[in-house]
């Protein structure tokens, strides 16, 4: 399993001490300094069944630069949203969980981390 994190996001290292305590087996991806490439966003958001502005934190201040909360959410714009995460990570929420079983969890409470080390 691999988890996506930001090492200053208190839920992110949350997530890491409940990995560590359960002796779960995972790689740690310090996602803003080995940021995610467009292609692999689209793979962990099939992973998590979710899409582009599922994951993205519209709170942050690119996100309001860029304007985001005006984007539409549709398919026709998917890429641009994906993009936009590729290009200005601090946008991805996070921790994200890879599990196993080829799935992925956003993994924001300690019931979402268990869900992953269930798969």
């Amino acid at each position: 399993m691999e988890i996506w994190i930001n090492p200053a996001c208190s839920k992110c290292r949350g997530a890491i001490d409940l990995l560590d305590r359960e002796g779960a087996g995972y790689t740690v991806r310090r996602y803003l300094e080995d940021v995610p490439d467009p292609d692999e966003i689209r793979a962990v958001l099939e992973r998590l069944g979710l899409e582009p502005w599922d994951i993205t934190r519209t709170q942050e201040p690119v996100a309001k630069e860029l304007g985001l909360k005006d984007w539409p959410r549709d398919e026709a714009n998917r890429d641009r949203w994906v993009e936009a995460l590729s290009a200005h990570p601090k946008l991805i929420q996070r921790p994200i969980i890879t599990a196993d079983d080829g799935t992925a969890v956003v993994a924001r409470s300690e019931e979402a981390v268990r869900d992953a080390l269930s798969r």
